[in-house]
């Protein structure tokens, strides 16, 4: 007697579980690449002193809000990436508008390979 009473509530017990038991959605975190993140650490070391992140902010040189974007217009035949590359490995190259050569020409020597890599990735994902 008492299973014929269980088994019409099964299926009603088992639909109130899986409605109240249903796992919360997962809270997506950004994924910040390591490459990124010493990215930031050779920006700050040795370019955020200089240049800002934030638009029309000038400490001594320009900022590099939204360079990913200026960067692929500021020189005929070269995209951001080129144009960041050059601008460290050879600063003098490209001046901007309004800002004196002061950005350091041993740049390239100072940093590695990688850290400049990496500097160049952290400047094209920022927006």
């Amino acid at each position: 007697m008492c299973k014929s009473v269980l088994v019409p509530l099964i299926p009603l017990l088992a639909a109130l579980l899986t409605a109240c038991g249903s796992p919360p959605t997962p809270v997506r975190m950004p994924i910040v690449s390591s490459a990124l993140a010493r990215g930031q650490r050779v920006f700050e070391q040795h370019c955020g002193a200089c240049h800002s992140l934030s638009p029309d902010t000038t400490l001594v040189g320009p900022s590099l809000a939204g360079i990913a974007q200026r960067g692929a217009t500021r020189i005929d035949g070269l995209d951001a990436r080129a144009y960041l590359y050059t601008s460290i490995m050879r600063p003098s190259n490209f001046l901007v508008a309004g800002f004196d050569n002061l950005m350091p020409s041993t740049l390239a020597k100072t940093l590695s390979g990688e850290e400049i890599d990496a500097v160049v990735a952290y400047l094209l994902a920022q927006e």
